[in-house]
């Protein structure tokens, strides 16, 4: 009985490695270089062979050059990329028109700018809102351009004092890295201030390169001294003028833009109707302000980032107009 199962046994093994060994057979055969090569069933070779000649450009049955597949034939997926690029196309259209208008300017003036309208489209708009609750549309007028005037020349000298510490700060740091530079017991304390500045530039400098680099630099004397106040103190040089400039320009930043929400009250007899158009010219302009502001500042700027900047830009001037119009109005009661 055992010698019988054990024949049985090695049957079925024999006829298990036969198969095993037709399902190679099958899916294998030897090319003329003696290496294996899989066989392909009919669907697939008929899928590679399309391939092909798509990509030789021929229809593989009569030799004419196939026609570029149609947009309606595209997958979803294409059609969505397509979709993204042109939108991202756009959207550089429209940055590089700002950026055009805009991107001339000095940075340091654009900032001065931004400054003012900022002040000028919330102050004198919370303060119009406010008298606008005592019912005097004469009143709503002169106070406001009594604000503006005094909040032009409040902000115009802010700037002017704020320009001018600038610059007196800017040669008090100069006139005492001359005053160690050209010591020569401070020699040896000033190339290794280059050298520190140059460690954290970069950690990765050879000490080769730093030598070389303070060797050549100490052939120029004023340029080694400009490295120091630039990229160790971190101060550039004010521009010329740069007090009156930034005066000039954060004061006319707020006359313009405390200016916008004062215009609706020169064209209507009522006080409400007045005050509701100017929320909706403010709101407006508050919106655009912020978003072209975030443009202007922050490099390679989602769109979703300017819509919250522009956002929040109404939402400061609406809690700014609406808290002066409640307490005066509370007050008067």
């Amino acid at each position: 009985m055992e010698k019988g199962k054990k024949k049985k046994n090695n049957l079925k093994r024999k006829k298990q490695q036969n198969k095993k060994r037709n399902r190679k057979h099958q899916i294998t055969v030897m090319s003329p270089s003696n290496e294996q090569t899989p066989l392909l069933t009919s669907t697939q070779q008929t899928q590679n062979q399309g391939s092909i000649d798509r990509e030789r450009g021929l229809d593989g049955s009569n030799g004419e050059t196939l026609a570029p597949p149609s947009s309606s034939s595209q997958g979803p997926e294409k059609s969505d990329s397509k979709m993204m690029q042109s939108q991202d196309d756009h959207e550089h259209k429209k940055n590089g028109l700002v950026n055009a208008i805009f991107g001339k300017i000095d940075p340091r003036i654009m900032s001065d700018l931004i400054i003012g309208l900022s002040d000028g489209l919330t102050v004198p708009f919370a303060l119009t809102a406010g008298l606008s609750s005592l019912g005097d549309s004469k009143l709503v007028l002169l106070g406001g351009f009594a604000e503006l005037i005094s909040g032009t020349i409040s902000m115009g000298l802010g700037g002017y004092l704020g320009a001018k510490s600038e610059a007196d700060y800017y040669k008090n740091e100069v006139n005492l890295e001359k005053a160690k530079f050209f010591n020569q017991k401070n020699r040896d304390i000033v190339l290794h201030d280059v050298e520190d500045i140059l460690m954290e530039i970069n950690p990765n400098f050879k000490e080769q390169t730093i030598f070389n680099f303070i060797k050549d630099l100490q052939k120029e004397p004023e340029m080694m001294l400009s490295f120091i106040i630039r990229f160790g103190k971190g101060l550039e040089e004010p521009g010329e003028n740069r007090a009156l400039t930034s005066a000039t320009t954060i004061g006319l930043g707020y006359f313009l833009g405390g200016f916008i929400p004062l215009l609706p009250y020169f064209f209507v007899d009522k006080v409400g109707t007045g005050l509701l158009y100017s929320i909706l010219v403010m709101i407006f302009t508050l919106f655009w302000f912020g978003y072209i502001k975030a443009q202007l500042s922050m490099d390679d700027c989602s769109t979703k980032k300017k819509l919250i900047e522009g956002l929040e830009m109404v939402a400061v001037g609406g809690v700014a107009a609406g808290a002066a119009w409640f307490f005066v109005r509370t007050i008067e009661n």
